[in-house]
């Protein structure tokens, strides 16, 4: 729901502005630059922590470094930069276990106006469009790391959530078939008023060639978690 101020009377702003000095010749209507924006104590506040999502999350011993997003189109490519402008808070789960892991990296941009939020949001929805629809890696062994070969498919789609806007990028990865396993990632990236969210929930398999069946679900649902905390 947008809000708007009350016009200010001209009769009150003409005498205020021959008075200035006077003491108690102001105006309660008079909007507040500062008002309905989204503080950086709020965002970290609606993060969720590894104990709301579930008993086998615990926050990962090496998290994203600092100023960094996840990535956008997967495959070989680099994460995007953080628009400038910005103060980035950040908080990352992840659940491991034998079969496979999950994580949740919560990422959010505090503007200080919501015209630098929609610039920032609009850079980054360029980036995602840019995203090939299918992309062939090869293996990668080195010598901290060992990925077989997979194929990966990306879609960017629209998304609303309430008073946020935006859009979402799912990616499917599926690996040769002598190293049968999956991953599924949905990175969404919402605005609301001074704020843009960037909200990234993946799933591992191991040893299992088919999608995670819960995942649309577990993703809308763990977004939808945060970004109704806000408003």
């Amino acid at each position: 729901m947008f809000l708007t101020a009350r016009p200010v009377r001209a009769a009150l702003g003409a005498a205020c502005a021959l008075v200035m000095m006077a003491a108690g010749c102001s105006s309660s209507d008079e909007p507040d630059p500062d008002a309905g924006l989204i503080t950086v104590t709020t965002m970290r506040g609606a993060f969720l922590q590894p104990a709301e999502i579930g008993p086998a999350w615990a926050a990962p011993v090496e998290s994203a470094a600092p100023q960094t997003l996840v990535s956008f189109c997967g495959g070989t490519l680099p994460p995007p930069q953080a628009p400038p402008g910005a103060e980035m808070v950040w908080s990352n789960a992840a659940d491991e276990g034998e079969k496979g892991a999950q994580t949740l990296q919560q990422s959010a941009l505090v503007y200080g106006d919501e015209a630098s939020a929609t610039a920032g949001q609009s850079l980054l929805r360029t980036v995602a469009d840019q995203c090939a629809p299918t992309s062939e890696v090869p293996a990668t062994v080195t010598a901290d790391r060992n990925e077989p070969a997979y194929t990966e498919t990306v879609e960017v789609r629209d998304l609303n959530e309430g008073a946020w806007s935006g859009f979402v990028i799912v990616r499917h990865k599926q690996y040769e078939a002598a190293h049968p396993g999956t991953a599924d990632v949905a990175v969404a990236v919402l605005r609301t008023r001074n704020v843009v969210l960037v909200d990234s929930y993946a799933i591992y398999q191991l040893n299992n060639a088919s999608p995670a069946p819960n995942f649309e679900s577990d993703w809308q649902r763990l977004v939808g978690s945060v970004v109704q905390r806000v408003g």
